[in-house]
């Protein structure tokens, strides 16, 4: 697939650096504002675009919305207002944006040379989300969750108390609005769910924030120590993996740094393991929309340990990369639209709505 880039920023250094960057593995164009760009976009639909929050004439934010309702396309946002303040990213992702890359405020042109491969991969997931569909780039090296928690482990015992049952869920590119969805839709004593959603650094707390003021149960980032108990959620930090670990007659989570895993950290293969290993077949493993095969393998360890394994199918996905990878390898259960994964968490876990 050609890719064609439309970069729309008020800075010409930014402009400058991203023609440099994807001129070898896309076609690039800039636009100094959303008005300048909106004449472009009329001319030559680009793949996809990459969009400041702040310019003069027209906000970003504005011009997001404006995309959207006359013509859906991809839209990642490269900001330093999300980068500051990430409820600006969320109201982005909720507005139609397809991702968020928090642009720094100083050093824009080394960060993009530095962040060279995120920053292709990240567009080439946009281009193919629905608003597009992603393809994974094998450009960095791949790291087993054998470096995070090794493979070998005793059976789990059964678990007792509070968190008898344990819910585990991974998603990146689309998962917010995924998430939201599942999340928002649960009941207030709903079984315990520990969440892995590929973000940056920063942007866990203000997602959790936001999931915790719309939804009946609570929603937290994840400290280590936090207890894993019905009614909580818990999701893993940003550049932090998270663990369920077990001690006695308490259930929680340990949240670790370590190398990246299935190119990500946090990564949801280190969390399906880590509940594989503790709580096998008391537990329910849910893979959905993203790139790439994060989370792949560690659903078949869930299944192969015993727990019910949920895969969100093609329909309901931005991009179908992870769901459709571990579907392949026999990993999944189930293969379930968005609607019906949260009664299917429900009834899989036994949930009696006491």
């Amino acid at each position: 697939m050609s890719l064609h880039v439309l970069v729309v920023d008020d800075s010409a250094t930014v402009r400058q650096a991203f023609s440099m960057l994807l001129s070898k593995v896309a076609t690039v164009e800039t636009a100094a504002d959303p008005i300048i760009a909106a004449r472009k976009i009329a001319k030559q639909r680009p793949s996809v675009v990459v969009l400041d929050l702040q310019m003069p004439r027209v906000d970003g934010m504005t011009f997001l919305r404006q995309i959207m309702r006359t013509d859906p396309l991809p839209v990642v946002i490269c900001s330093t207002a999300a980068a500051r303040g990430s409820e600006a990213a969320l109201r982005a992702l909720e507005a139609g944006a397809v991702d968020v890359i928090l642009k720094p405020s100083v050093g824009v042109r080394d960060f993009i040379a530095e962040s060279a491969v995120m920053l292709v991969d990240t567009l080439h997931a946009a281009a193919q989300a629905r608003v597009g569909r992603r393809a994974t780039l094998p450009v960095t090296p791949r790291v087993s969750a054998d470096a995070i928690l090794p493979a070998a482990a005793p059976p789990p015992a059964p678990l007792r108390g509070e968190a008898s049952r344990v819910v585990a869920v991974g998603a990146s590119t689309g998962g917010t609005e995924a998430l939201r969805a599942v999340i928002c839709s649960l009941p207030a004593n709903a079984p315990p769910m520990l969440v892995v959603q590929h973000m940056p650094e920063g942007f866990t707390a203000a997602f959790a924030r936001r999931l915790d003021s719309e939804s009946a149960v609570e929603v937290k980032e994840a400290v280590s120590g936090d207890a894993v108990v019905p009614g909580r959620v818990l999701i893993a930090p940003g550049n932090q993996h998270m663990l369920l670990r077990r001690s006695g007659g308490r259930t929680f989570v340990q949240v670790v740094g370590g190398e990246l895993v299935s190119r990500h950290r946090p990564s949801v293969d280190v969390l399906f393991r880590s509940v594989a290993q503790t709580a096998g077949a008391n537990a329910v493993g849910v893979l959905m929309t993203g790139m790439g095969d994060d989370g792949a393998a560690g659903l078949g360890e869930m299944r192969e340990a015993g727990a019910q394994t949920i895969a969100q199918d093609e329909a309901s996905c931005v991009i179908f990369g992870m769901p459709k990878e571990a579907i392949a390898r026999g990993a999944a259960s189930h293969v379930l639209s968005l609607a019906a994964i949260p009664g299917a968490i429900l009834r899989l876990t036994g949930f009696a709505g006491r």
